[in-house]
């Protein structure tokens, strides 16, 4: 009878504790989907790269859009970061996530394109993303097969870019002059599509400049080697949606790339001599709507001069800009 009765109860146990979990995913789940999703997140960092007497300036890092039309929320969230009166705008790519979304980029980005801006693209302003299998981005890189979606009108988006001002830094060296100073600034196409060639950007880096940035979609190690070998100061991308699930203690699962996961968003050291500034971007694909303990975010970076110290980083967000959303 006493076997019985341990076999019923801890029978009983197990169900309660299955139940428990399943409620628990589900919760989890829901706030992943429901709430972290729109928490939209301003990271800021003040980074030492800049010469010596350089004055310091800001820069808004934008990234992974991954716009649809019925995005809301997030179009008045970007638009209103133009009240944090940034001196450049640098937008690393994958805006678009749908053929009829250049419009609402346009809505968020109008007033950030009247600052001095840099862009390049990423995969996902070429194609729009597909159904994915999760287990696949936890697959060693070689065995994954490239998925591509419908053909989208990157085009059209790269005009509009252009005509506002911006320059699409696309495989090509640029100076331009932020608030006085001149920047010095290359960028190639999307590494993840194996669209760059850093051969038409290669050679040493202005030493003139007052800084000199690299700008990619994807964070990958062999062209942020390649920056660093030409005397850039900091390399600025995307891509890696911060991990998009991050485990607290953990940190990002994966990066979608051949970055490590501790590089997966925020600053980090890259060499001897340059930074690394990864966003974490302000969307994800519509096949995977989910963010946990990695919020959408852009980033406004102070530059400073060089011998002012470590990054300060920490996460905000502009009352102003929030009002606008809630």
């Amino acid at each position: 009878m006493s076997t019985l009765s341990n076999t019923s109860t801890s029978g009983a146990t197990a169900k309660r504790l299955a139940a428990g979990t399943v409620a628990l995913g589900v919760a989890t789940l829901g706030y992943a989907v429901g709430i972290e999703r729109r928490h939209w997140t301003l990271r800021t960092a003040e980074l030492p790269v800049l010469a010596p007497g350089s004055r310091p300036f800001t820069i808004l890092h934008v990234s992974d859009l991954h716009m649809l039309p019925g995005h809301r929320s997030k179009q008045r969230w970007v638009a209103a970061l133009d009240e944090l009166n940034p001196d450049l705008v640098v937008n690393t790519g994958d805006n678009l996530s749908h053929r009829t979304a250049v419009p609402s980029v346009l809505r968020a980005l109008g007033p950030l394109l009247d600052r001095p801006g840099l862009f390049v693209f990423g995969s996902n302003d070429y194609y729009a993303p597909k159904p994915k299998n999760p287990a696949r981005y936890l697959m060693p890189k070689g065995k994954k097969k490239r998925i591509h979606g419908v053909q989208l009108p990157w085009r059209d988006l790269r005009a509009a870019f252009v005509e506002h001002g911006w320059t699409d830094l696309t495989h090509v060296r640029r100076t331009i002059d932020v608030g006085g100073q001149a920047v010095f600034a290359a960028g190639v196409d999307d590494p993840h599509l194996r669209r760059d060639r850093y051969t038409d950007i290669a050679g040493p880096a202005d030493s003139g400049a007052a800084v000199r940035i690299g700008v990619t979609h994807s964070p990958e190690p062999r062209v942020l080697d390649t920056f660093a070998t030409d005397g850039y100061d900091l390399v600025l991308a995307g891509h890696t949606h911060g991990g998009q699930l991050r485990l607290p203690g953990y940190g990002a699962l994966v990066t979608n790339c051949e970055l490590d996961r501790s590089r997966a968003r925020g600053a980090s050291r890259w060499g001897a001599h340059m930074w690394l500034h990864v966003s974490a971007g302000l969307g994800t694909s519509p096949w995977a709507p989910a963010r946990f303990a990695c919020p959408p975010e852009a980033s406004l970076l102070t530059l400073v001069p060089r011998g002012s110290g470590s990054p300060k980083s920490r996460k905000t967000a502009p009352r102003k800009a929030r009002d606008t959303v809630r």
